[in-house]
């Protein structure tokens, strides 16, 4: 029938047999069915699936990115920017994806993360640019106030997005397709997505400038007065006037969570037992994550290939159920052409396949033989087979006795080219089963005289365990080493580096460790998400170190609390609007994109907890961490979150 006749064959099964199950009518029968096919053609419906979530996704980030950057002032506010923020985030994603899909880079499930994870993390760069226009002149024109606004976020941005384009490049590395179609697509769409920020949005940002330079009203851009009122009501004046200034400054007025971060928040968690209460925080968090470290359980469950609703769950459950006992049914090849009619060809043969056998893995009496059929049929019938013509003639009677064996031997002419066996595995129930499982008879068919391959379509699913271990320790390291690298040339103080990678192997270690009591276990999907902490976790780090070591103040708590006075707002604002672009994948019924939200919202949660509690407590136990290098160095602040924090906008000569 050929490869397309049986592909045609199973796409009709899969399409008529739901209804003729339900035409049946079966009151005491339940069926379930799965194909060779089922598993992969599952696996990509999962895609489909979270279209319709990007638009909540899009609607959430929009709502928060305006209501976090609105005024009560009609004309300071930054309704438009921020909604042009999201917009270029958007715009990057198209780009990329049109760019790699052009250029034929192949789209996986895994991809469909992509989206919103850029959209959470591209309005980051968004929250830089306006927390540092804010902190420019309101009298300068709009030329200078963008050349001041580029000249603190510019920098930032730039890290900032190094560090994350830089660890998901890294991950390309990785042997997993899935991995590298996920790291290439996100990390591309970084870079686009700094273009369009440096650029579309900058242009979006002078025009609003324009606007405020003028007066004039965020949404009917008709000019208003700046004072209000009397002979108006308070609504007007809420409404239709604005425009107003710190005068003491010159800047706009100070965001009101910028004051709570320097008025409350930081002087709270600079008291002595505010501190100590922070250390026992952080070693339960250390503890429990070391504890579930130990307990993350490696492998995916093939059920979780397929969305909660698939016809396959139900089949995978009751195969788990009623027939756990029996593991995958194994081909055994023979990959080239034998002589089979030679008995020492046969003798190797059944050598191996006694070998086999031998298996802790394997029932002997389970195995299905064509060549040992045949040689029981020969005796039985009394001819030879140690003929080459006759052995090829006679196939035609074993074939009559049992028509499958058709299908295990591949003859032309008077040549098998190939040939194939069937062993039944049992007692394959874990991850470590399967991967020892996969080691032996892989190493039992190489020690064979015979050229033999042992293959399942499970095997692909099985690879992972000999090296998703490995390769995530590996990525980790690399990618950790790169971003101290990066920390060094970012913060003047070498030693406060060391906080950076300090930050990044806790974070590591707490995802992994928690993420093991959330059901999640170490399989590419979520590899790709360690990988992606660690640029995450720098960002929060290593600017948090740089405004301590930068700051202007002389003791460690007055320096702590001036860095989350910078940092604080725009790290809360990148870690929310990461999280609500990642939220809606919480909804999504499958495995694979509950995953990514679970693991990215650790990741994010554990960064901002090390941004805004353990980093800013620790680095006031080490007094060499204040001190600046005897050179002169400009403190410019920027922003970062999961894409940047601003840093303090004075200039400090030492």
């Amino acid at each position: 029938m050929g490869r397309n006749g049986s592909a045609l064959w199973l796409r009709t099964f899969l399409e008529r047999i739901p209804g003729v199950v339900k035409s049946l009518n079966l009151a005491t029968i339940q069926v379930a069915y799965f194909t060779s096919l089922s598993r992969q053609e599952e696996f990509e419906k999962n895609t489909k699936e979270v279209v319709p979530l990007f638009s909540i996704t899009y609607t959430l980030t929009i709502t928060f990115s305006i209501i976090s950057c609105s005024r009560l002032d009609c004309v300071r506010t930054k309704v438009w920017v921020a909604a042009f923020g999201v917009l270029s985030a958007g715009l990057s994603v198209v780009s990329s994806f049109g760019l790699l899909l052009f250029c034929g880079v192949p789209f996986v499930v895994t991809v469909a993360n992509s989206p919103f994870l850029i959209l959470g993390v591209g309005v980051d760069d968004m929250f830089i640019l306006v927390s540092c226009w804010q902190q420019t002149k309101v009298k300068d024109s709009v030329r200078e106030r963008m050349a001041d606004t580029y000249g603190k976020a510019a920098v930032s941005i730039t890290i900032t997005t190094l560090t994350d384009v830089l660890a998901f490049y890294i991950g390309i590395a990785t042997p997993f397709q899935s991995v590298q179609a996920f790291c290439i697509y996100t990390g591309t769409a970084f870079v686009f997505c700094y273009l369009y920020n440096l650029t579309f949005l900058g242009a979006v940002l002078a025009l609003n400038g324009r606007r405020e330079e003028s007066n004039r009203h965020w949404l009917t851009f008709m000019k208003v007065n700046n004072e209000p009122q009397d002979s108006q009501g308070c609504t007007y004046n809420m409404c239709c006037v604005g425009g107003s200034f710190d005068e003491s400054t010159g800047a706009e007025t100070e965001h009101p969570m910028n004051g709570f971060f320097r008025k409350y928040y930081g002087p709270f968690l600079m008291h002595s037992w505010t501190k100590v209460l922070v250390v026992v925080l952080y070693l339960m968090y250390l503890g429990s994550s070391i504890f579930g470290c130990t307990q993350v359980k490696e492998g995916i469950d093939l059920r979780n290939l397929a969305s909660d609703n698939s016809y396959v769950i139900q089949y995978y459950e009751w195969e788990k159920e009623y027939f756990s006992e029996y593991g995958p049914r194994v081909m055994v090849v023979v990959t080239e052409s034998k002589a089979y009619w030679d008995s020492s060809v046969r003798a190797d043969l059944e050598n191996c396949m006694n070998a086999l056998e031998s298996s802790s893995y394997v029932n002997k009496n389970l195995s299905v033989s064509w060549l040992r059929t045949y040689q029981d049929v020969a005796k039985r019938m009394s001819f030879n087979i140690d003929d080459r013509r006759l052995f090829i003639d006679n196939l035609a009677t074993l074939f009559g006795i049992n028509p499958d064996f058709k299908w295990d031997v591949y003859v032309i002419a008077t040549e098998i080219i190939a040939s194939r066996f069937f062993i039944q595995t049992v007692n394959v129930t874990t991850a470590v089963d399967e991967r020892s499982l996969l080691n032996e008879l892989r190493g039992l068919a190489k020690d064979c005289k015979v050229p033999l391959m042992v293959y399942h379509p499970a095997f692909i699913y099985f690879d992972q365990y000999l090296v998703i271990a490995q390769d995530t320790v590996q990525a980790i390291v690399i990618a950790a080493g790169a971003m101290l690298l990066i920390s060094l040339l970012l913060i003047p103080n070498p030693l406060c580096s060391l906080w950076v990678t300090f930050a990044i192997a806790s974070v590591i270690v707490g995802v992994a460790g928690f993420m093991s009591f959330w059901n999640v276990n170490l399989d590419s999907i979520s590899m790709i998400n360690l990988v992606i902490c660690i640029g995450f976790s720098v960002d929060f780090s290593a600017h948090i170190s740089y405004n301590f070591v930068a700051s202007e103040k002389h003791k460690v708590n007055d320096k702590a609390v001036d860095a989350l006075y910078h940092l604080g707002y725009p790290v809360t604002q990148g870690a929310i609007s990461t999280i609500l672009g990642v939220i809606v994948l919480s909804m999504a019924s499958s495995y694979i994109f509950r995953t990514f939200f679970k693991i990215m919202f650790l990741v994010i949660l554990f960064g901002a907890v090390h941004g805004l509690i353990f980093i800013p407590v620790f680095l006031t136990f080490f007094g060499f961490c204040s001190k600046m290098p005897n050179r002169q160095l400009p403190v410019s602040a920027q922003s970062s979150s999961a894409g940047g924090v601003p840093f303090s906008d004075t200039n400090t000569v030492l």
